[in-house]
């Protein structure tokens, strides 16, 4: 188990770095999908399989469809050669060591604890029906088991449905924004 930790890691910061040093934003873009498995990986690894699911669909998936789609519309090339900065390269060192030395420092102020222990959840009680759940969801709630693609799904289209339907018309705008500007370009 903790192989297969040190593993996902290894590969989301891998392909992190290939994000940042890659001049081609087609490669720059894959080696970020690669870096979503690997944290879709870790999610699963700690039990929480549906939000490794919506990893791999919305980001892996959707997102990274909707910026390949873009970086082909607007034909962005591989970025040129040109002269290094040193200057920006010592202060990018530079944070990056003190981001170490910060790590290191909070990794060390705690106690090792017991990988394989979870934390308790909280008592659920079936008493009243406050949301207005299924049936269902109560009955599973009951059975001490989460129906978490059930509560997330009724909280995202009760309570945040307005927000929800703002953020679609955001991104179709956006969308066809770029669309618009990449065929100004080209005429």
């Amino acid at each position: 188990m903790e192989l297969l930790f040190y593993l996902f890691s290894a590969v989301m910061i891998l392909f992190g770095l290939g994000v940042v040093v890659s001049r081609n934003p087609v490669t720059s873009a894959l080696c970020l999908v690669m870096s979503f498995v690997g944290l879709a990986c870790l999610f699963i690894q700690l039990d929480a399989f549906f939000i490794g699911i919506i990893q791999i669909l919305v980001y892996a998936g959707a997102v990274m469809v909707l910026f390949l789609f873009i970086i082909m519309l607007l034909d962005l090339k591989a970025e040129e050669g040109r002269q290094i900065n040193y200057l920006a390269l010592a202060g990018g060192l530079i944070l990056c060591l003190v981001f170490v030395v910060q790590l290191g420092s909070v990794l060390t102020s705690f106690e090792a604890g017991d990988v394989g222990k979870t934390p308790q959840q909280p008592e659920m009680t079936t008493d009243k029906n406050p949301e207005g759940l299924s049936e269902l969801a109560m009955e599973r709630m009951a059975e001490k088991k989460l129906p978490d693609v059930h509560l997330v799904g009724w909280t995202l289209f009760t309570k945040y449905n307005f927000p929800l339907q703002v953020v679609a018309v955001l991104l179709l705008v956006s969308t066809i924004g770029v669309v618009l500007l990449s065929k100004r370009k080209l005429t």
